[in-house]
């Protein structure tokens, strides 16, 4: 057991272990982004910085099939920032809450040496998607591509330089697509682990999966894609197909949940 599923451990209750805690309605997530865990300023703009931390935390809504309504900001700030600097945060900020309709109400901020930023996101949904209702015999599949965010991590560390539009640096999320086809998902979440760590929390301990496809460890491995994981009775397979079609989303249709118990080949990301 990992350090963080021991810590989660402590806190079990049947709202945790989705994207979101499902309450009444009402879905709350959270994320952190932190500044040499998660990004390096040298590798980002800071209102590319503050719009990513916006849309990985959107994504879990989407995944959950929630609309997201509000958010609250936490903010550890280096002293050294200048108002020119506090204007870009809040650019990328607003410019993603604008987009989704988010409201932003609130939160807090303080001082420190690295910049830290926390973001709730409070979302609405009358059909919440858990990843608990996963099947035996669903099809298994994932919007876009996978392994192009490893690929650019690497480019980054080895002292390159990425274009804005790629994926490490803003993700591209299939909101449209995802909730017209929820009706036909039995469990979700988005990939932001990498599609093998997060395939082994939507199978836990009740299904292993047949795939159809070989994938390269990069393609396994590859964290922060953003991409939407989830399954579907087979019989939907068409449905899905023309609703992303109508969306111009890439669909990858890559296997099957059998009886067993699927576990990752990849190393944890966290700790």
């Amino acid at each position: 057991m990992g350090k963080e599923e021991y810590f989660i451990s402590k806190f079990q209750n049947a709202t945790i272990g989705d994207d979101g805690a499902f309450i009444d309605g009402v879905v709350y997530s959270k994320d952190l982004f932190c500044e040499d865990i998660h990004f390096k300023r040298s590798w980002m703009s800071l209102k590319q910085i503050a719009s990513k931390s916006m849309l990985v935390n959107i994504s879990d809504a989407i995944a959950m099939n929630a609309k997201p309504l509000y958010a609250l900001l936490g903010l550890s700030i280096p002293a050294t920032f200048s108002f020119q600097h506090l204007d870009e945060l809040a650019q990328g900020f607003n410019e993603v809450a604008k987009e989704y309709g988010v409201k932003i109400i609130g939160g807090d901020t303080t001082s420190g040496t690295k910049l830290m930023i926390s973001v709730t996101i409070v979302s609405q949904t009358k059909n919440p998607i858990f990843r608990k209702s996963l099947k035996v015999g669903d099809f298994l599949a994932y919007t876009g591509d996978v392994g192009e965010s490893k690929k650019g991590l690497t480019t980054l560390l080895r002292g390159g330089r990425l274009s804005s539009k790629k994926r490490f640096i803003k993700p591209c999320l299939k909101a449209g697509f995802f909730y017209e086809a929820s009706r036909y998902v039995h469990s979700a979440l988005d990939i932001s682990d990498g599609l093998s760590k997060d395939l082994s929390r939507i199978c836990s301990k009740k299904c292993g999966v047949k795939f159809f496809k070989k994938f390269s460890k990069r393609e396994l491995c590859s964290g922060e894609e953003y991409e939407m994981l989830f399954s579907f009775d087979k019989r939907h397979l068409s449905k899905i197909r023309n609703i992303a079609n109508k969306h111009k989303t890439p669909l990858r249709v890559f296997g099957k949940t059998v009886r067993g118990r699927y576990r990752s080949c990849c190393k944890e990301n966290h700790f």
